[in-house]
């Protein structure tokens, strides 16, 4: 196949132009600034210069996870690492789910094995449906529950139902690493709002909504992913009042909000803002992993785009998972078996922040999470977490910076997320003395 051209020139006025190698050249050789006078009254001015490629433009920009990659490094058995986001494999339900599966091949084989509906299993959508009466007192109808693989997946639907390129999507600020990257493959443009400690900061977001073309807001309420912090009532009915008759919708993803280990729970935004709202949900956290089995909840009109959006995506989840997970929660407690979870995570996060008081300098700020998985530190003004992480690997222990957790940041972010999960007390006494120390020395150095 033979190339016509060799690069492309965006223009300010937005229209791409395709331009060979001697133009290129020429080009170049101006300059690569965004305005370029070529003599005295021609000026010529452009936004984007890209090479030519065979890939779509939509994955041009958009960089691997941040922290898969830092797992990578984290990998080896001498590193102690907080950097995972990962359940704790010990607490998962192995026998109690054998027994499922053997129940399903027993029973139902053959249909358990068979192509099946894009919705979703609809004794599983009554169960979350029956779930979401009984503990969140929210009517939601089987109907308006769409099981996906994954929430991930649900935000993926999520983009291709609503985003254009350069629509607007307000994120919390540090906000979920997952939802960035994601959003960043529809062309979104970012308006995020700062994450205080009881919630988003209402006069950023007053002025965040108003901007045209703002389509969603992306929100984890409860255990913040990455800083653990709980949305307020209060800050929620604040924010309700704020977006209420604004043509967009708050997405609420909720993965961690049964991992309550102390306090009390908050209401849902589907209480405050039911017309605006769309929620997502897991048992990723819950039950297992792998099974990459979570749900998107939304009004008839959505629910219809995102059903078409999933035919086209992988025609449905995976229907053998959904009938064994059905089997494991008819036969089983799941109240129970999360008591058990966050008992667990409970004791590793006070032992995670009663070594963070013995061994980080004063001057070193974390949060006090009542629930979830993770922790965020914020060392002093100026202090790179990200050259942090490479000293810490030096001393076999991983955490993950700051820096992908922001859509943009001009200045150093001197940020960090702790992950408490998957270690257990001993192993967090260890590893936080170590961090505690490279940290101290660290600030140090930077004195000189």
């Amino acid at each position: 196949m033979s190339k016509r051209y060799d690069a492309f020139v965006t223009w300010a006025s937005g229209i791409k132009v395709p331009i060979n190698k001697k133009i290129l050249d020429q080009m170049a050789a101006w300059s690569t600034s965004m305005n370029v006078k070529v003599n005295k009254s021609t000026l010529l001015s452009w936004r984007v210069l890209e090479t030519n490629s065979m890939f779509a433009d939509r994955i041009s920009d958009v960089p691997k996870s941040f922290i898969r990659e830092i797992l990578k490094v984290a990998i080896s058995p001498n590193i102690i690492s907080f950097a995972g986001g990962l359940p704790n494999r010990d607490l998962f339900p192995v026998q109690a789910l054998k027994e499922a599966s053997n129940r399903v091949f027993d029973a139902d084989a053959g249909d358990a094995l068979q192509y099946s509906t894009t919705e979703g299993y609809l004794a599983l959508r009554k169960y979350i449906s029956e779930r979401y009466k009984t503990i969140k007192g929210l009517n939601i109808e089987p109907k308006n529950i769409l099981i996906t693989t994954g929430s991930q997946q649900g935000l993926d639907l999520l983009g291709k139902t609503f985003l254009n390129e350069n629509d607007r999507v307000i994120i919390e600020k540090p906000g979920y690493l997952g939802a960035i990257q994601l959003f960043s493959i529809y062309k979104a443009r970012f308006s995020p709002v700062t994450l205080n400690s009881d919630g988003l900061d209402l006069a950023e977001l007053t002025k965040a909504s108003s901007l045209r073309n703002t389509k969603l807001m992306y929100t984890v309420p409860n255990f913040q992913n990455p800083t653990g912090i709980t949305y307020s009532d209060k800050n929620r009915e604040a924010i309700a009042e704020i977006l209420r008759g604004k043509p967009l919708m708050l997405i609420e993803d909720d993965p961690y909000g049964d991992l309550r280990y102390t306090g009390s729970h908050q209401s849902s935004f589907m209480h405050y803002l039911p017309e605006q709202t769309i929620l997502l949900g897991s048992f990723s956290k819950t039950v297992v992993p792998s099974f990459r089995m979570g749900w998107i909840v939304a009004p008839d009109e959505i629910m219809e785009k995102l059903i078409i959006a999933k035919q086209a995506s992988d025609l449905h989840t995976n229907y053998f998972t959904q009938k064994l997970l059905v089997e494991y929660l008819l036969n089983n407690d799941l109240n129970e078996h999360i008591n058990k979870i966050k008992e667990v995570y409970g004791r590793q996060c006070m032992a995670m922040i009663e070594s963070l008081k013995r061994h980080f300098p004063e001057n070193v700020e974390y949060t006090l999470p009542e629930g979830g998985m993770f922790l965020w530190v914020t060392l002093p003004q100026g202090i790179s977490a990200m050259e942090l992480f490479q000293e810490a690997i030096k001393q076999d222990v991983a955490f993950v910076p700051g820096d992908p957790f922001y859509t943009s940041s001009k200045e150093i972010v001197s940020t960090l997320r702790l992950n408490f999960s998957c270690v257990d007390e001993q192993t967090i006494e260890k590893g936080i003395a170590r961090l505690g120390a490279t940290i101290r020395e660290f600030m140090e150095k930077q004195k000189q």
